[in-house]
């Protein structure tokens, strides 16, 4: 255990610093954040690691859905008007899914930011994963914080120049990458890449890759912590879905005030100290380059890393863990109100530990139970009744359509036996990727028969059509009926069948006569 003399103490200040707010036009000060080690840094190893391998390798999965569509799992197929995920198959008119999955989305972060703060913003948010892929070129190349800041503020030598060189020339293969991978989700990828390299690709997909290779190397290597403060809306938002219990990165003053580098100096003296040592380690480590020390900040995005750098501090010192946690404003409270001295409104320190020194047991933890109150309920339940609604939706849709238009100019047509016709122009969408035989008939004016145009069978009251995978077959239909069977008002319906599945559909249509009916 060492001395609270010999824990490493950092010169560092925080760049947006909740108590000496920067005007809005100042100039950006850049942020060298520490590398941290410990749990939350290894959980954020974990997403980085399973987002980016989820982003650039899944184009690269096949799916065999025969021989008719795609074999890409994932394919937002823009030219023939198709998305195709894995099993599913989503048709322009069925977009509706896809918005009631954004809805998901967005439910789904309200119920994440009412339990557990930004754990999006910290953890999973592209800018955040792409930002610490960056960090790690970064000191790799140039090295730790220390070594960083000294080469920023060198002067320019081979050195320095190689160095910057590097770093630039890895985070722009890195930006390439990312926009090659994107534009990959919008065509066959093996196809694409190969046109891409030779340069047979369209200047669209060049064109994506160029606008996202920017973006990305800007908002993830330039930018950074900009991007979140001043671009990202959700943390002016984010404050709306927490409550009092809500989880959220907390430095705990009621344990920590009044900070000491010398705190064994000043117990001897009587005079009351806190376990933090003011060593910075918390805000060195910062990605956004705060202070979690000021309090609650529109900056912070809960990644926990200072709670990973004030862990090890008290560790080394033989202090409890938990001096900065994931805590509740109702238990920040609690935990206050018994470490104020009611005499002088000051935080004591002394009134938090027993005799043996130890926090009192009646220092409020958090409980799991507290994720589980009527906010997070009602996110929950709307969150699984879209769900649910969408399934049920998607399982039991029908995969053939029937559409028809029947023929406004002229209405109807005498033919020269006396018999009256009705022109219909009728869709069949033939929604799986295999092909059919479809039969149509007419279901009602028993005397009625159709022909249809461009297919040489007899005049007849059903018909087998032969309907491509993934296809919308457009057939023009004539309907006659015998003028001593017309009368006003008459309607029936077209039905189409696909007999080896069972799956049906009809349109029921009108039949125009003259007003006399003769």
């Amino acid at each position: 255990m060492l001395d609270e003399r010999e824990v490493e103490r950092l010169d560092v200040e925080a760049v947006n610093s909740a108590k000496t707010r920067q005007p809005l036009y100042a100039a950006r000060k850049k942020v060298f954040p520490k590398r941290a080690s410990g749990r939350f840094r290894q959980f954020k190893w974990l997403v980085m690691l399973v987002t980016l391998g989820i982003y650039y390798l899944t184009p690269w999965i096949r799916w065999n859905r025969g021989p008719y569509a795609p074999d890409q799992a994932v394919l937002l197929d823009i030219a023939n008007r198709r998305f195709y995920f894995f099993a599913i198959e989503i048709w322009p008119q069925e977009f509706f899914y896809v918005a009631g999955m954004l809805v998901m989305a967005g439910i789904g972060l309200f119920l994440v930011t009412s339990t557990v703060g930004r754990a999006w913003c910290g953890y999973t948010c592209p800018q955040t994963v792409w930002v610490d892929l960056f960090l790690v070129v970064e000191r790799g190349i140039e090295g730790d914080r220390n070594a960083r800041i000294k080469l920023d503020s060198a002067p320019w030598s081979f050195d320095k120049l190689g160095k910057r060189a590097a770093k630039h020339a890895t985070w722009l293969l890195i930006a390439v990458a990312t926009g090659g991978a994107w534009i990959f989700y919008f065509a066959d990828a093996p196809t694409l890449l190969g046109e891409l390299v030779t340069g047979k690709a369209a200047p669209v997909a060049y064109l994506t890759v160029a606008i996202l290779t920017a973006t990305t190397y800007i908002f993830g290597g330039l930018m950074r912590e900009q991007v979140c403060t001043y671009m990202c809306p959700w943390p002016r938002i984010q404050a709306a879905m927490l409550d009092e219990n809500s989880l959220t990165v907390t430095y705990n003053d009621w344990r920590g005030e009044p900070r000491s580098r010398h705190a064994k100096k000043a117990a001897a003296e009587g005079l009351s100290v806190g376990d933090c040592v003011d060593c910075n380690a918390c805000v060195a480590v910062c990605p956004m380059g705060i202070d979690i020390r000021d309090g609650q900040q529109l900056e912070c995005i809960t990644c926990a890393l200072c709670i990973d750098a004030c862990d090890s501090v008290m560790d080394k010192i033989g202090k409890e863990r938990g001096l900065i946690s994931y805590a509740t404003l109702a238990d920040y409270q609690s935990n206050m109100a018994i470490a104020t001295n009611p005499t002088t409104g000051a935080i004591d320190p002394k009134q938090v530990r027993d005799v043996g020194g130890k926090l009192d047991k009646g220092i409020a933890h958090f409980h799991i139970r507290r994720i589980f109150r009527l906010r997070t309920f009602v996110y929950a339940g709307a969150w699984s009744l879209i769900g649910v609604a969408l399934l049920v939706a998607l399982f039991s849709r029908d995969r053939l359509d029937l559409n028809v238009l029947q023929d406004r100019n002229p209405q109807f047509v005498r033919l020269s036996d006396g018999s009256i016709r009705n022109g219909y122009t009728v869709k069949l969408l033939n929604m799986v990727p295999e092909p059919r035989t479809l039969t149509l008939r007419l279901d009602g004016l028993p005397s009625a028969a159709m022909t249809i145009v461009g297919m040489e069978q007899a005049e007849g009251r059903s018909v087998d059509i032969e309907a491509q995978p993934d296809k919308l077959t457009t057939l023009r239909v004539y309907v006659r009926q015998p003028l001593e069977q017309v009368s006003a008002g008459q309607s029936f319906s077209f039905v189409v069948e696909d007999r080896a599945s069972s799956e049906s559909d009809s349109y029921v249509a009108n039949f125009n006569v003259p007003e006399t009916g003769k």
